[in-house]
């Protein structure tokens, strides 16, 4: 994209810049790797994206543009858009930090069980009820990021189309993506999950090798523990790992995006303080 802005009025500057061809390739990128990458590795690459934003919103001639009357409603949508991103970024945090609660309770009755079914069950009770309960407000927060999606389209069916609006564009699409990791399969699409209780319940442990690779770490566990009551001790293992791999994830997510918080919430403070200088 050639200009900050495209509009009948020109009234941002047109010419090129570094920052805007970083943000540029950055943006391509993402928009490239979304369907094919890892969540972590398109977390990274908001990251970098948000960080050129901001270096953006740092230049003298780009700060002189957004501070002219005839842009203030440009600079109130991306004001209104990082509030709802940074509000979906919360949302996830939450989500993962909820998460991990649950799954280190379950690691350690697991790893303190002696025979006992009763703590067990009651664990994956708990476990589960979270589950169901961070799928709740994921849903709802995808619904709200539909609605951001869809009010973006307006504005490029109206010829009000920028290169910041393109990462917010690319932005909520990444966090859907995100979202929906944890909010695992609404419908059928637990059927697969029934094929690896199957393989959890078998008494060979080479079930845990086989290849998952369809199934992301949430969606494992919770397939696992929706058979619990026919889970045998010789699988518990089993169960461990993917506990493990979870955590893991889980881990990297939250810093991947306590990073990313930081640089949205930088790019923001920026496009404030030109609309009130």
């Amino acid at each position: 994209m050639a200009a900050f802005y495209h509009v009948r009025s020109n009234s941002l500057p047109t010419q090129s810049h570094p920052f805007t061809s970083e943000v540029e390739e950055t943006l391509s990128s993402l928009r490239s790797s979304q369907a094919a990458s890892t969540i972590g590795h398109n977390v990274n690459g908001l990251q970098d994206l948000h960080h050129c934003v901001d270096k953006i919103f740092q230049l003298p001639l780009i700060q002189q543009a957004l501070s002219q009357g005839n842009n203030r409603k440009l600079v109130d949508e991306l004001l209104n858009g990082s509030l709802r991103i940074l509000d979906t970024c919360s949302i996830a945090q939450n989500a993962l930090l909820q998460s991990k609660e649950s799954v280190q309770g379950l690691q350690s009755v697991l790893r303190r069980r002696k025979g006992d079914e009763t703590e067990l069950k009651s664990e994956i009770k708990k476990y589960l009820a979270s589950r169901k309960a961070v799928k709740k407000t994921i849903h709802k927060a995808l619904w709200n990021l539909k609605g951001m999606e869809n009010k973006r389209s307006a504005s490029i069916n109206e010829e009000r189309v920028s290169m910041f609006k393109e990462v917010e564009g690319v932005t909520i699409t990444a966090f859907e993506s995100l979202l929906s990791l944890f909010s695992g399969p609404r419908t059928g699409s637990m059927l697969s999950g029934f094929s690896l209780v199957s393989k959890l319940i078998r008494p060979k442990r080479i079930a845990c090798e086989e290849d998952e690779k369809d199934i992301n770490e949430f969606d494992k566990v919770d397939a696992a523990l929706i058979g619990h009551k026919t889970i045998r001790s010789d699988n518990i293992f089993c169960l461990q790992n993917q506990l493990k791999e979870l955590e893991s994830s889980i881990q990297d997510l939250e810093e991947g995006l306590e990073s990313l918080y930081r640089r949205l919430i930088k790019a923001r403070v920026s496009l404030l303080n030109i609309l009130n200088n």
